[in-house]
């Protein structure tokens, strides 16, 4: 990148679009939040807030070696900025942060939660659900006064779709139009379910495939109230992102293995072909993981869909010529024990078997209802959208058009992650993001996508009324009116 320092305020005066900042963060004052909670909600969602605090900062006090004993995953030991003050400030004050937007360049900011994405998480029913309805009032009644910049997201649990729905619709009464889903849901293994079990005996829930619940009801109700389901979720301490000592090892990459395994699931789920006019948003792993996917699920369709398997059936196999062949090259030993066995490995004749079920068991894509390989873009280019740091120069990949198949344009949406260790000063948001048009990379055009048309379009894609009574309204009415349209990706090329 080229390092050339500008004021956000000169960038800004230069385009001519405004900058929607699609995943910002706030960091809550803890004492007042937690008094809140506990007004409204009571002690029982009180102690869930505090529970997320207490397991963090007993995992950062253990010694090396009794994190290596139980396998837990080192912390950060601190994620926030706090040598610049003002900065610290405004993350935790919606005030602040109100009156420094032009200051940062920014527009509009849909603000996330930091302690507040990990209240769904909470494994008891009652203290997850009463702790997420008190937080959600909390958020409402703190931004309330900065409507036209900012706009919180509400936490929404997932372990059921009942409490998902309730929860929905709560929020809804709020006045409230962001949402952040749970997602990656802990369910224990039956088998290893007995004896109280244990932490690690768990599997899961991704929300669109084999999921312990039927989750399309949810979705729906999203459509009906106008929210776009995004998804922030934690892929940390999971899997291979489990070092006891080093918490850059674990940090790298885990908001994209939470997000991949979400998409991943919801599109092969069939989900984005039941809901075609639902987005869904998968924010702060970047655009990189998600082109890759793409490709990957367009590569592997080309192999594995249902047509393709001939290839691959055991039932199609010529046993005749196979037999000819092993006489001719291996020797008559070898043919012999061909016959003996009659097939060439143990599994083959239960693999045929298994084919003859039918193609709803041996066709992964069944749900997605693929006809020809273009319908990926559709399917997955219409209806996903990837939150992408300004500092991030793989943001580019999901502007080209010649590396993603079928001329696809993987769409990021801006997110500034202010409030976090990532952005040690917020002056420098916005001019990182335009480095990428500064150094010839993307084109203003890509840029523009970028921090406004996508946003614009994953916000108002289920709610037309996303942006009334903002301070983008008038920009965002005129795309609606002029601009927007279901393009094909390959469309400006």
């Amino acid at each position: 990148m080229s390092g050339n320092h500008h004021d956000p305020a000169q960038i800004h005066a230069r385009l001519s679009h405004p900058v929607i900042d699609s995943d910002g963060h706030w960091v809550e004052y803890f004492p007042l939040m937690l008094d809140y909670v506990r007004n409204v909600a009571g002690n029982k969602a009180a102690e869930g807030m505090k529970s997320g605090d207490e397991i963090v900062g007993r995992i950062l006090t253990m010694s090396l070696e009794q994190r290596r004993n139980e396998r837990r995953a080192q912390q950060s030991w601190w994620p926030f900025p706090t040598k610049n003050t003002r900065d610290r400030a405004t993350a935790m004050i919606p005030k602040l942060l109100y009156q420094r937007m032009g200051e940062l360049g920014l527009d509009f900011s849909v603000l996330y939660p930091t302690q507040g994405l990990g209240i769904y998480a909470i494994r008891n029913d009652e203290m997850r659900q009463a702790t997420c309805h008190a937080f959600n009032m909390y958020i409402a009644d703190s931004f309330r006064d900065f409507a036209d910049r900012l706009t919180p997201a509400a936490a929404i649990p997932m372990n059921t779709p009942a409490e998902a729905i309730a929860e929905l619709e709560h929020v809804k009464q709020l006045g409230l139009k962001a949402i952040v889903m749970g997602s990656l849901i802990r369910r224990p293994i039956p088998a290893y379910a007995g004896n109280g079990g244990h932490r690690t005996a768990a599997w899961y829930d991704v929300l669109g495939l084999d999921s312990e619940c039927n989750y399309d009801p949810v979705w729906q109700k999203c459509v009906e109230l106008g929210f776009a389901p995004t998804f922030h979720s934690a892929g940390r301490g999971l899997g291979l992102r489990m070092s006891p000592s080093n918490f850059t090892y674990n940090h790298i990459g885990h908001f994209a293995s939470a997000g991949e395994a979400v998409c991943k699931a919801l599109f092969m789920g069939g989900v984005t072909r039941r809901f075609p006019t639902l987005k869904f948003g998968f924010l702060e792993g970047g655009v990189g993981w998600a082109c890759q996917l793409y490709a990957d699920l367009i590569g592997h369709w080309k192999k594995r869909n249902y047509e393709a398997l001939a290839d691959v059936n055991p039932a199609n196999l010529d046993r005749q010529l196979l037999g000819q062949l092993f006489e001719k090259y291996a020797g008559r030993e070898a043919a012999d024990t061909l016959k003996e066995w009659k097939s060439v490995s143990e599994g083959e004749d239960s693999a045929a078997l298994w084919a003859a079920r039918g193609r709803d068991v041996i066709d992964d894509y069944a749900a997605c209802g693929i006809e020809q390989p273009e319908d990926f873009r559709e399917l997955f280019a219409r209806n996903f959208y990837f939150g992408c740091e300004a500092d991030d120069p793989i943001n580019a990949w999901g502007f080209n058009t010649r590396v993603n198949p079928y001329g696809a344009r993987i769409k990021p949406l801006f997110g500034s992650d202010i409030g976090h260790f990532d952005v040690p000063d917020m002056r420098e948001v916005l001019v990182e993001a335009h480095e990428l048009v500064d150094d010839g990379i993307i084109t203003a055009d890509d840029f523009r996508d970028f921090v406004f048309t996508y946003p614009v379009e994953f916000w108002t894609g289920v709610n037309p009324d996303f942006f009334k009574g903002t301070a983008v309204e008038s920009h965002a009415t005129a795309w609606l009116k002029t601009g927007a349209r279901e393009e094909q990706p390959e469309a400006r090329d």
